[in-house]
């Protein structure tokens, strides 16, 4: 498995990938998107939600489950990625680049209690067996 070193990571395999503008851009893993499957729905949160770090705040649905999506760090979400509503599919095809939301972070340095790729690949090794 191959995790861009650039991205955090949390252990509920959401990606997060820092902007210039100090917004964060979120999408779900290459492992995340391996065990659903063919993805068939996404419901992103709406813009201007204020969540909390931990908070079930997405949906991404695929042939085989449905599956929560989560607030890394606490802040307000500043967009949703609408091209997944008519093409769940992207996720499939490029899970880094096809992302959910993005969110400005209450705080910056939550972040830095993000796994890096090393770790989550660690974590998700772990999880395979």
């Amino acid at each position: 498995m191959s995790n861009p070193s650039n991205l955090k990571y949390t252990a509920s395999h959401e990606w997060v990938k820092t902007e210039a503008d100090g917004t964060i851009t979120i999408g779900i893993t290459q492992h995340a998107q391996e065990l659903l499957g063919d993805m068939v729905f996404v419901e992103s949160p709406a813009v201007g939600r204020k969540l909390k770090a931990g908070e079930e705040c997405a949906v991404v649905e695929s042939v085989k489950a449905a599956a929560d999506v989560y607030a890394p760090v606490g802040g307000e979400v500043v967009a949703a990625n609408g091209e997944l509503d008519g093409a769940p599919e992207k996720i499939n095809a490029d899970p880094y680049g096809a992302w959910i939301f993005r969110l400005k972070p209450d705080n910056a340095a939550d972040l830095n209690g993000l796994m890096d790729a090393a770790a989550y690949e660690a974590h998700a090794a772990s999880e395979a067996h």
